[in-house]
């Protein structure tokens, strides 16, 4: 069977074609600038050199998704023959609230509880249902299914999801941490028990996946018991461009002296924080670097403060779950920080963390990276988040 995988945005659009006889990628692309001047695909073939690249008007999702259709049977870059041959559809969505712990065939009802969790997650569900609605549209009868970033963490417990709010909050609104990342957390706690030799069941493991969006999971026995972002993915880790952790009391106070409204300091907390208003320089994590190494100050103090918060979870996390048999990096930053995972991995010898330095000297490669006595595993996977969504999707509509 193949399933195309597609992954929307509010502007932009992934996608890969993949052959699940195999699992092997027939084509990849990306859209972007969906509504906006300037729309491009560009789309790539493997062992084919050069990409397909189209520039003309995409005025919303259904206008990029019959491009996409039109590129995945290109005679030079595209995957199949005839578009016929795409037998299913598997959808990234981002939020599905409690009312989704799995993945799922994509029915009415399912996009009536879609629709029901926009207000959860308004700057992604949207796009994600778009998309949905597109591929209906013009491919009437082709099964598709909805394969959620949240679903991943329903299975935490009480304790880890309930905020100290009081408990009405949660029964009228949902407010709890849900948790995001989580079809990457599943990859990655997988192939780490693989690595390990273990059955998953037997692990305890500790996912890191650093981007310009980052969180980590706490992993017992294939389960997520804990997970550092929250009601939305601004909680947790300092990121790219979201402050993270901070004092709730800190919001009003800034409100009143800023001048903001509810708009204005989400936007603050979400779009002008993280390393990129701790430094003003930039979201992008090597920029930082640079910074750093220059001798600007601020940088330094950014990835410290980075270090120190990822360094935190995973000890909050060990703690938790009473040990740990592996710490996995994985995302942008995870899996091409070759600085970054030294310094978090770093003075962890008292958890039985103990990094190889020259194993640690590699970009994006599966590799155990640290020492053979290090009683802890430190594990480097390159996450792969449409490879899940392209098997649940398989599995599902057969």
């Amino acid at each position: 069977m193949k399933v195309l995988v597609l992954n929307c945005g509010s502007s932009s659009l992934k996608y890969q074609l993949i052959d699940m006889s195999n699992e092997e990628v027939l084509c990849i692309g990306l859209v972007e600038r969906i509504g906006i001047d300037g729309s491009i695909l560009k789309q790539e073939k493997d062992g084919v050199e050069g990409k397909l690249v189209v520039e003309q008007p995409m005025n919303n999702h259904q206008d990029a998704i019959k491009l996409v259709l039109e590129a995945v049977v290109d005679t030079k870059f595209g995957g199949v023959k005839e578009i016929s041959e795409v037998e299913a559809v598997g959808h990234r969505v981002v939020h599905g609230g409690e009312k989704f712990a799995g993945s799922v065939l994509i029915t009415d009802e399912v996009m009536g509880a879609l629709q029901e969790c926009v207000e959860l997650a308004p700057l992604h569900n949207p796009a994600n249902i778009m998309g949905i609605e597109a591929c209906e549209a013009i491919l009437p009868g082709v099964k598709m299914v909805g394969v959620f970033d949240t679903a991943f963490h329903q299975t935490m417990p009480k304790e880890s999801y309930l905020y100290g709010l009081p408990h009405e909050l949660y029964t009228k609104y949902g407010v709890r941490r849900y948790g995001f990342h989580g079809t990457s957390h599943r990859y990655v706690s997988e192939r780490a028990a693989a690595m390990l030799g273990k059955n998953i069941e037997d692990t305890k493991i500790i996912t890191c996946h650093l981007g310009n969006g980052a969180s980590i999971a706490a992993i017992d026995g294939g389960k997520c018991v804990d997970t550092s972002m929250g009601f939305t993915p601004l909680e947790g880790l300092i990121m790219g461009t979201r402050c993270g952790d901070i004092d709730a009391a800190i919001l009003p106070f800034l409100m009143e002296k800023e001048g903001l409204d509810a708009k204005g300091l989400s936007d603050l907390m979400n779009k002008k924080s993280g390393v990129y208003g701790m430094t003003g320089i930039s979201s992008d994590f090597r920029d930082i670097e640079d910074g750093a190494k220059s001798g600007n100050e601020l940088a330094q103090v950014a990835l410290k403060a980075y270090v120190q918060k990822v360094k935190k979870y995973i000890g909050s996390y060990a703690a938790e779950m009473n040990g740990v048999d592996a710490v996995v990096f994985t995302a942008g930053v995870g899996e091409n920080g070759i600085g970054m995972r030294a310094d978090i991995a770093s003075n962890m010898e008292f958890l039985g963390m103990k990094l190889d330095a020259e194993a640690n000297n590699v970009r994006g490669k599966e590799r155990v990276i640290s020492t053979e006595d290090s009683n802890v595993k430190i594990l480097l996977i390159p996450t792969n988040e449409e490879l899940v969504i392209a098997r649940d999707t398989l599995a599902l509509v057969k």
